[in-house]
């Protein structure tokens, strides 16, 4: 078992020391002034924060309909839920696009009734985020569910206690490690989306050039600036995932 983990572990972390080896150290601050890799990077925290900030209010109780319900067309529902995980990040763009663009059949109602036009801007950048990470938090917030004991719960209901505060005194803490985890994974998968948003929002520095797409056009232009880029990205990504792991995460599963 220890060889096969341990060519899985280089498997993961030798094409990241390649960026380490050929990052032109000397010149890196000269190209990351150059770069509009502040404007990329402020942009994408604060997007994929915002995308978990709206997965976490959307997706638990979604995730809690899934795991406690029983209806005709569960499984359905289920399916479409995690749907997002195994489509291609593009096409979720181009979903995005037919649904909430200006010819959409969404967003044609939206421009003419409220004058609101979502593509290419910041909020298709939070909405592509939110469609594609989303399920992240819900697949582990359902899984946490199903195996909490919900004799807690009902040991709560008979003393009195309404659903809702069951669900906030009872069930919010059994599951809160998941909970956080889901929300973790959520935000990093954010955090690198790529093709739903370009797609969806464009490529605009300053307004809707993430990081991960700002990568993309460097390296088209600038190889060694695509490498700082990436870097930049990768550094922010650790920190702040081992961060989270060691606040929230200490003995959950992630």
């Amino acid at each position: 078992m220890l060889v096969p983990a341990l060519v899985g572990v280089a498997f993961l972390v030798v094409p990241l020391l390649g960026l380490l080896v050929r990052a032109p150290w000397s010149d890196a601050w000269s190209i990351l002034r150059q770069s509009q890799a502040a404007e990329a990077l402020r942009l994408s925290l604060w997007t994929s924060s915002l995308a978990t900030v709206i997965a976490l209010v959307l997706g638990v109780p979604l995730a809690w309909l899934l795991a406690r319900s029983s209806f005709p067309g569960l499984r359905v529902v289920r399916a479409l839920v995690t749907l997002p995980l195994v489509l291609p990040p593009v096409v979720g763009g181009v979903a995005l696009l037919l649904a909430f663009g200006r010819n959409g059949f969404i967003g044609r109602w939206l421009d003419a009734w409220f004058g609101v036009t979502i593509p290419f801007s910041p909020a298709a950048v939070v909405m592509a985020e939110t469609f594609v990470a989303m399920p992240f938090l819900v697949v582990t917030v359902e899984g946490a569910l199903r195996a909490a004991n919900r004799g807690y719960e009902d040991a709560a209901a008979t003393l009195g206690a309404g659903r809702l505060t069951v669900f906030r005194r009872v069930t919010l803490p059994m599951v809160a490690p998941s909970l956080a985890a889901g929300a973790v994974l959520c935000w990093a998968r954010a955090l690198g989306e790529f093709g739903a948003t370009i797609t969806f929002a464009g490529s605009f520095p300053g307004r809707t050039q993430t990081m991960p797409i700002a990568v993309y056009y460097a390296l088209e232009t600038d190889p060694d600036a695509a490498i700082l880029l990436s870097l930049v990205l990768l550094l922010v990504s650790v920190a702040i995932l081992v961060a989270l792991r060691d606040r929230w995460l200490r003995g959950g599963s992630v």
